[in-house]
């Protein structure tokens, strides 16, 4: 278990003023900034001034004052040097691609990914820029390294599997990529707090912060955290993938996702409690269940190892229901008789939030792939929500699966 404390180091960068001596942040919402002399815009125009480096600010496409502080603190949170705010987590994930990968070049991935991930990779990448992806079980390291060739470049997995909640061996996966010379791209979003790749060998880390760290469904963000090197590489105004493909975070909502760091630790050891007395629940009553905070779980040890202390084991679970029928009875039960929750993708809300993976955030795959990565037409994927008490949804969950599942 890793004695790094994330929200320490969050709490450490948050304790600046506002501009006005405010306890939050000041909200900049300009579109552009003026010099003072007209002979440094040709140096932050090359990238020899910058908000790091005498605070200079050029357009709202590069950097903004606010998206920067929320940038900042996203870097303490996952241990890198830097960090840069955009608009979803899928800008994110393609512009991290496009930066370190030239047309032909090639990636190796985790066979069990989001559908869109999975589809950015499989379809998009080959069909319009040439780069080239080998899915692999990534719990098989032989296969892993097997699968590199020269033109690798990247090896990207999830800390935990969506959905089926597999454990990536991180610092193994780190030591192959390495190896290659080819760097390790972590999506964190299922593991805020819990998982801090970097201390493990990421070389990238990526969240959708639509997710846990928005915690209330209402925005679309993501953030891509690495070394100050790399975050400048894609801010490069003549060949950075973030700069030239422009998903800018808009500085008002830069803001209101400042205003949920302090309590995302609560939030997710709190996810993490139900999740966990939920999936104990079900594997009780005979329900197959992925959970790693179980100890039946295959990689339970190993979260054990990768994890920091205080936040639990995450706040999803997935039960193999085997037919969507029965998955689609035991959503409609819960949210339509007993208001346990609501059937819709997305995870990290207030609310329980449930969908049959398959046919909705993996339905990007082919049934040989879906099958390959262990999702059955009935796996259905549970976001543990916060609300009611714990007791109440226990109670709730039980009656589903008498009512529904015999």
């Amino acid at each position: 278990m890793s004695s790094f404390d994330p929200m320490r180091s969050i709490a450490a960068i948050r304790h600046e003023f506002g501009e006005h001596g405010g306890v939050n942040m000041s909200v900049e919402v300009s579109t552009t900034f003026t010099v003072m002399k007209a002979s440094v815009m040709p140096d932050i125009f090359h990238g020899l001034l910058g908000p790091d480096n005498a605070g200079c600010y050029l357009y709202g496409r590069h950097y903004n004052p606010t998206v920067y502080a929320l940038a900042r603190q996203l870097a303490a949170m996952e241990n890198t040097e830097f960090a840069y705010c955009t608009a979803s987590g899928m800008s994110a994930i393609a512009a991290t691609i496009f930066q370190l990968c030239k047309a032909g070049e090639h990636v190796v991935a985790s066979d069990t990914l989001y559908g869109g991930t999975y589809a950015l990779l499989h379809n998009f990448l080959p069909e319009r820029s040439g780069e080239r992806t080998t899915f692999v079980d990534i719990n098989d390291l032989a296969a892993v390294e097997k699968a590199f060739t020269r033109q690798t470049r990247v090896l990207y997995v999830e800390t935990m599997a969506n959905p089926t909640l597999e454990i990536a061996d991180l610092p193994a996966l780190a030591k192959i990529a390495h190896k290659h010379g080819a760097a390790l791209v972590v999506d964190n979003t299922f593991s805020p707090l819990i998982v801090t790749p970097a201390l493990h060998g990421a070389d990238v880390v990526i969240h959708s912060m639509t997710k846990y760290i928005s915690g209330s469904s209402d925005m679309i963000a993501g953030v891509v955290c690495g070394n100050k090197e790399f975050i400048s590489s894609m801010m490069d105004v003549t060949s950075g993938a973030l700069m030239l493909l422009g998903p800018t975070m808009d500085p008002r909502l830069a803001f209101e996702l400042s205003t949920r760091l302090p309590h995302l630790g609560v939030r997710v050891a709190e996810h993490s409690r139900r999740a966990l007395a939920m999936a104990e629940l079900c594997e009780s009553r005979g329900v197959r269940v992925h959970y790693p905070g179980l100890k039946t779980h295959p990689h339970h040890q190993r979260l054990a190892g990768l994890r920091n202390e205080g936040y639990g084991w995450g706040g999803l679970f997935s039960l193999d229901l085997k037919t969507v029928e029965r998955a689609n009875r035991f959503m409609e039960y819960l949210q339509n008789k007993r208001q346990f929750g609501f059937i819709a993708v997305s995870l990290g809300f207030t609310d329980t939030l449930m969908s049959v993976s398959a046919s909705s955030t993996s339905s990007e795959m082919s049934p040989e792939d879906l099958e390959r990565a262990g999702i059955s037409p009935g796996l259905l994927r549970i976001s543990a929500g916060i609300t009611g008490t714990l007791e109440q949804r226990l109670e709730q969950l039980g009656d589903a699966i008498t009512e529904t599942l015999g």
